[in-house]
């Protein structure tokens, strides 16, 4: 198949083009600065010659936007906003006025479009949207408006012959540098990886493995259209997940931290305290209802496979040394 990936230079997208590659499928990547035959500029928000690579492409998977791991400032907040929107609306455009139109769009939205709560997990079927909960910052509900304009973008794109789905996915776990699984890791290793304001926030995730695996189960299953959530089944406090990613690193220990201490800690990273204490409790009740099995439905085991991942290129360069 040709699969063609807005915005896949990335880390997720880095994990689909190696993966799908491998596969055997022709993958070519829609990016600001090509670097290689196989990556095609594009500004992400007009159509140009770029469009022609999804005519008669079989799937495209637009994974275009601004990285969430920054200042909420106002500035950074509305690019988050145009890029998310700005690229799904002209890829719809791509799709519309394709001759031979690709079978399946998958569009990247987020887990954060659901509610901030403990009592209970959200699914698609009858999880809460967010936005209105009281006794958090105000800010909280511009993300899940970027969410939502982020999925309306692609609802409203006319694709008759295409069929749209919208990956509202959780944290994806690889053991690439830079990564969030990376950046948690060098925090547990430091020993501050404790709980965050008390912990009990729940934390959603997925195994880079099982995402790659999600992918081409919702190419292949022609019934599935519309939201689903890409998350492991069991997502869990941050304490605990944070106790689990300190047993795989063999880290006896994780100094607890405080709001404030979020707060410093997440201005010195240039990033924001959402991301530590949203509570994420998100499972994919339409992967499994369709059959899918995750091969890492529990953190603790995925945890430990990806530190040992992480850790064999490290040990083999101590070796070289």
């Amino acid at each position: 198949m040709k699969i063609v990936i807005p915005g896949g230079t990335g880390q997720v997208g880095t994990l689909l083009d190696r993966a799908l590659t491998a596969d055997g499928h022709d993958v070519v990547v829609l990016t600001r600065t090509p670097k290689t035959a196989r990556q095609i500029h594009w500004d992400g928000a007009t159509l140009g010659d770029w469009a022609a690579e999804i005519d008669g492409s079989d799937v495209v998977i637009n994974l275009v936007g601004r990285s969430v791991s920054c200042r909420y400032t106002s500035e950074n907040l509305r690019a988050m906003m145009s890029s998310r929107v700005d690229s799904a609306r002209v890829v719809g455009d791509a799709v519309t006025a394709a001759t031979r139109p690709p079978r399946v769009w998958l569009q990247m939205s987020t887990a954060t479009i659901y509610t901030h709560r403990f009592d209970a997990p959200n699914d698609e079927y009858d999880g809460l949207i967010g936005g209105t909960e009281p006794d958090v910052p105000g800010y909280w509900a511009y993300s899940v408006e970027i969410a939502r304009n982020w999925e309306a973008a692609q609802q409203r794109a006319a694709t008759p012959h295409t069929r749209k789905v919208a990956l509202r996915s959780a944290m994806v776990m690889s053991p690439d540098r830079k990564g969030v699984f990376d950046v948690l890791s060098w925090l547990a290793r430091l020993g501050l990886g404790g709980p965050v304001a008390g912990g009990r926030q729940y934390v959603s995730w997925i195994h880079d493995h099982d995402f790659i695996r999600a992918v081409r189960f919702l190419i292949a299953r022609d019934d599935l259209t519309g939201p689903v959530n890409l998350a492991a089944p069991h997502p869990l406090p941050q304490r605990d997940f944070m106790c689990d990613l300190r047993s795989a690193w063999r880290i006896p220990f994780g100094l607890p931290a405080t709001r404030h201490m979020a707060e410093i800690g997440a201005f010195a990273l240039r990033s924001d305290t959402e991301l530590l204490l949203k509570s994420r409790r998100v499972v994919p009740a339409r992967l499994t209802d369709a059959g899918f099995t995750f091969t890492f439905p529990r953190w603790r085991t995925a945890a430990a496979d990806l530190a040992e991942r992480r850790a064999t290129p490290y040990r083999r360069h101590r070796g070289r040394s």
